[in-house]
């Protein structure tokens, strides 16, 4: 019994150590990519191509008024989204699975005839939605908002947000699915922020960054003065 019970100890110890082990290369991981990120946010700007869309959506971020500063990109594999998203974490460098989101175009279905567009930004025809991978959507919260928003002077009949077809969203902001970003759209959609992601610690987190294998990380409040969107609590677990 002696021996059994020794030989369950040392088991626990080897597996203690291999997580140890394993959290560690995690760890160097972050750091290294990091540390490359940095690298490149130090090369002057002719060092990257403005025809390129990281060199685009770069100097669209640097040249605003609320110029971001804390931002970078990174290019993954084809086959990402393929992948857990624990993995897409360590990729990234990302603090958590749970800082890893994705910008959804919404429609409101049920607007009149006379809504098309988007340039009343309290009463669009459509609104982008950034939410975390592991949170539930849900569009009826942002139907109250929007009705709330409006003073209640439009009927709540009139709000039906659902997911755009993907040509729509294409169509409205230069991004083909899975890469689709709010920055450098060719419409100016109201943007929607998920609550749940300005309370993420630490204040940094991953988007589209334009194509599908390009994403964006990017330090929370300096995202919210430069594209200054509603933050509301329109997710669950």
């Amino acid at each position: 019994m002696q021996e059994k019970g020794g030989a369950s100890v040392e088991v626990r110890k080897r597996l203690k150590v291999e997580g140890m082990a394993e959290e560690l290369e995690r760890v160097q991981t972050r750091i290294l990519n990091r540390i490359s990120d940095l690298e490149l946010s130090l090369l002057p700007p002719q060092h990257i191509s403005h025809s390129s869309t990281e060199g685009r959506l770069s100097a669209i971020l640097r040249s605003n008024a609320a110029a971001v500063r804390d931002f970078s990109f990174k290019r993954v594999p084809a086959d990402y989204y393929d992948w857990p998203l624990e993995a897409r974490r360590d990729i990234l460098g990302a603090a958590s699975i749970h800082h890893l989101c994705k910008s959804i175009v919404l429609v409101n279905t049920q607007a009149p005839p006379s809504v098309t567009d988007c340039r009343d930004r309290n009463y669009s025809k459509y609104y982008i939605v950034i939410v975390q991978y592991t949170a539930r959507f849900n569009a009826e919260t942002v139907k109250n908002f929007l009705y709330t928003l409006n003073n209640g002077k439009i009927s709540k009949k009139k709000f039906n947000m659902r997911l755009a077809p993907e040509e729509t969203s294409a169509k409205l902001t230069g991004y083909e699915h899975n890469g689709v970003t709010c920055i450098g759209m060719k419409t100016d959609i109201p943007v929607i922020l998920d609550e749940a992601i300005v309370k993420l610690n630490p204040d940094f987190f991953w988007l589209g960054g334009g194509e599908i294998d390009l994403k964006l990380g990017i330090r929370t409040p300096e995202f919210i003065d430069f594209v200054k969107p509603f933050i509301i609590n329109c997710s669950g677990s």
